[in-house]
């Protein structure tokens, strides 16, 4: 479903710095070890960001594209693409992968579209979360969905689903010793072509939070940072964040300093001169 026989995995491997467990043979085994490992890298290492978005390029979510952005160009991506990707990684690895859509719910009490994409991955016939596009709120590792209510220590960062009626789970974050929901999803699968769609949306409505400012993010440990327009947010376990505003000149070296993003000269002229275009 997610074409992983066309993704040069050793490739990806090498992009997210794998250092999991290997089999005997060289392979790698589809079993929860494994999958904790990869997940872990992929979060660490690739960038959240729609910068083509603001460049007018379209946002492609075939392997080929994918792979070629995110792990040759060594650029980022948001959640289609982040989760296309490793969705084909685990299926070429040999996991059982299927997709979810989302509603945010970051956003106060709005009830918002199904704009996020989701995977549950299936090891030994229990289910896990999977979410490698959720910027720096986001799990840094799979998320068990087997045990609603349980709460689940990643790092300095604790996370817990909870079930809701008609079959929701919602995904929690404890920060400042308060439960806050991040985003829902149902039951119903999703499948490629309907993230297609939903990228369409994404990508090019006027009303996206995508479409018209930067937004760059990284689920760092302990750190979590958040460049959105021209504000960066670096976010602490203890609840504090810190905000500083960003000049549209030292947008290029922020981006390589903060969230590992190197961009050809032209491309960061052409940002630049966007965010300049907003005084």
């Amino acid at each position: 479903m997610w074409s992983g026989g066309e993704l040069d995995l050793d490739a990806y491997l090498a992009r997210i710095g794998y250092d999991g467990p290997v089999g005997e043979d060289g392979e790698l085994r589809p079993d929860l070890a494994t999958l904790y490992a990869v997940h872990r890298a992929h979060t660490g290492a690739i960038t959240f960001e729609n910068l083509d978005v603001l460049l007018g390029r379209p946002v492609e979510l075939g392997v080929k594209a994918l792979e070629d952005k995110l792990v040759h160009g060594r650029r980022g991506g948001y959640c289609y693409e982040q989760n296309s990707l490793l969705a084909a990684a685990l299926e070429r690895i040999g996991f059982e992968v299927s997709g979810r859509g989302a509603r945010n719910r970051t956003r106060g009490d709005s009830v918002l579209a199904v704009t996020h994409a989701v995977l549950v991955v299936t090891v030994e016939g229990e289910p896990w979360l999977c979410d490698a596009g959720f910027g720096h709120q986001g799990p840094r590792e799979p998320v068990p969905l087997a045990r609603p209510g349980a709460e689940l220590v990643q790092g300095e960062w604790t996370y817990a689903v909870r079930e809701e009626g008609e079959g929701i789970l919602a995904l929690c974050m404890l920060r400042e010793g308060t439960w806050r929901d991040l985003y829902a999803f149902s039951p119903q699968r999703y499948h490629p072509v309907d993230y297609v769609l939903l990228n369409h949306y994404s990508s090019s409505h006027p009303r996206s939070a995508f479409v018209g400012q930067v937004v760059v993010q990284h689920p760092g440990e302990p750190v979590r940072r958040a460049l959105v327009g021209r504000e960066l947010t670096r976010l602490y376990p203890d609840g504090r964040a810190e905000r500083q505003s960003v000049a549209p000149h030292e947008l290029r070296a922020l981006l390589d300093r903060e969230f590992g993003l190197r961009l050809s000269g032209r491309d960061a002229e052409e940002l630049e001169r966007m965010n300049r275009a907003g005084d």
